[in-house]
């Protein structure tokens, strides 16, 4: 398995991202990935919120190592061929270690604010579906036409290429089982859920049901999660955690105790075990539930505790 971090670009400084993804390189993690998103999912809408793409692009210059990422980005906010033009120049400046996460858009709030348009599922599903044609086609072929419903190109370049071949990583990252896990077996190279060994074991066989009916190996797409880590040996800690993921991403109790890393490094230890055989191939650490103080301490010791048994 590989290890990676994804930073929430809320209530941050440049400063402190900078910071955090340079001590989780020099600590031995593998990825590190920004959210996505122009402000809170609040009713205030009040609060910092760093921009994606140019924290991204400059930390794949300073951090030289680990991949680097998005987790992930909301295919409404741009056209995918900006996205894909954007995408070769940051798997360029990284040499290579761009890992391209997209999504359908869901925070209707922030497409009301800046007026873009948001459309239905349906709609935002089908323009993703779009998008990953446009982006591949763009980075793989030397000119590219499309003709879609939402997108077009007409003798498109994009020079220079990426490094990466044919084309950068491409993550989709979303668990609706009738349409968007058809994407991810079309399109993706790595499928991203939140969620334990629980969500990934069921929806996983939706995903396999889905590459056969396209003709896609299921083994080719590598599957990652995203999991809250909490290393305690109190059970009352572990449940808060629960109730918190809950409430803030909208899931049933038992989806959300799924997508706790909580307990003692031994119980850590056995949900890893279930995730790997529940076809995990990397898991992600969201910096979005606990202070970044605790997280780190906690991040500190899994990696060096915990993780090296798996890899």
């Amino acid at each position: 398995m590989r290890f990676g971090l994804f930073t929430s670009m809320g209530a941050q400084t440049w400063s402190g991202v900078l910071d955090l993804w340079r001590h989780i390189e020099a600590t031995g993690w593998d990825i590190g990935c920004v959210t996505d998103h122009f402000m809170p999912n609040t009713k205030e809408r009040e609060g910092a919120m760093l921009e994606s793409w140019s924290t991204l692009s400059a930390l794949a210059a300073l951090v030289p190592r680990v991949r680097v990422g998005t987790i992930v980005l909301g295919n409404t906010y741009r056209h995918p061929a900006v996205v894909a033009k954007m995408a070769a120049q940051v798997d360029i400046i990284s040499g290579g270690r761009l890992l391209l996460g997209l999504g359908a858009g869901w925070q209707q709030n922030e497409h009301e604010a800046y007026g873009i348009p948001f459309g239905t599922m349906r709609e935002r599903l089908e323009r993703l579906d779009e998008a990953c044609q446009v982006m591949k086609a763009l980075w793989s072929q030397r000119r590219s036409d499309f003709k879609g419903r939402y997108y077009q190109l007409a003798d498109a370049p994009l020079d220079p290429k990426p490094v990466q071949t044919p084309h950068p990583e491409l993550m989709i990252g979303g668990g609706g089982e009738r349409v968007t896990l058809r994407i991810v077996a079309k399109h993706a190279d790595q499928w991203n859920i939140w969620g334990g060994p629980r969500v990934l074991a069921r929806k996983g066989a939706v995903l396999d049901a889905h590459c056969a009916a396209v003709g896609r190996d299921p083994k080719t797409i590598t599957r990652s999660a995203n999991m809250v880590l909490l290393i305690t040996d109190r059970k009352d800690e572990v449940e808060r955690l629960a109730e918190t993921i809950a409430t803030r991403l909208g899931r049933h109790a038992a989806d959300a105790r799924d997508t706790c890393l909580a307990g003692t490094p031994d119980e850590i230890r056995d949900r890893l075990h279930q995730l790997r055989e529940a076809g995990a191939g990397v898991l992600f650490i969201p910096s979005l539930f606990r202070p970044l103080a605790e997280l780190r301490r906690d991040l500190d010791r899994f990696i060096a505790e915990i993780a090296p048994a798996f890899r």
